[in-house]
């Protein structure tokens, strides 16, 4: 297997997205359509991981100083634990640090514990909860990450 690469996510990836779409987000997924819009504005840095030639992960940010967004990340199950995600927000970190932005936001759900650690580990902090974010019972943390 060989070392995990990451890429600009272009349009022809979009399939190769869905399909981790929609196995990581089943009850949430984005639609190709909101892939295609994302990947249209000029305020937005998505990033693809490849192994072996293969999509297994991507990743997006919306840059408008003085304050960035994740939009989103997501990793192949089968990939997890080998830094894929850590990789990719470092990634969209240094996109919103290039864009000037002194501030990094992004929404997380409440019970993802491994999503939270990572981002813990990356300066985020929790600022606020927002009940029923993802559907009835399915809950958001808010977080922050202020300069670096």
């Amino acid at each position: 297997m060989s070392a995990p690469a990451v890429r600009r996510m272009r349009w022809w990836d979009i399939p190769a997205v869905m399909t981790i779409e929609e196995s990581v987000f089943p009850s949430t997924a984005w639609t190709p359509a909101q892939f295609w819009s994302e990947l249209a504005q000029d305020d937005r840095a998505y990033f693809v991981t490849e192994v072996d030639g293969r999509v297994v992960a991507y990743g997006g940010v919306m840059v408008r100083p003085p304050t960035a967004d994740i939009q989103t990340i997501a990793v192949e199950p089968e990939h997890h634990g080998r830094g894929i995600a850590r990789d990719l927000l470092a990634r969209l970190l240094t996109a919103a640090e290039t864009g000037r932005c002194t501030e990094v936001l992004l929404e997380v759900r409440a019970d993802n514990a491994q999503a939270i650690a990572l981002y813990d580990a990356a300066g985020f902090t929790v600022i606020a909860r927002r009940s029923a974010y993802y559907g009835p019972g399915e809950d958001a943390l808010i977080m922050r990450r202020r300069g670096s």
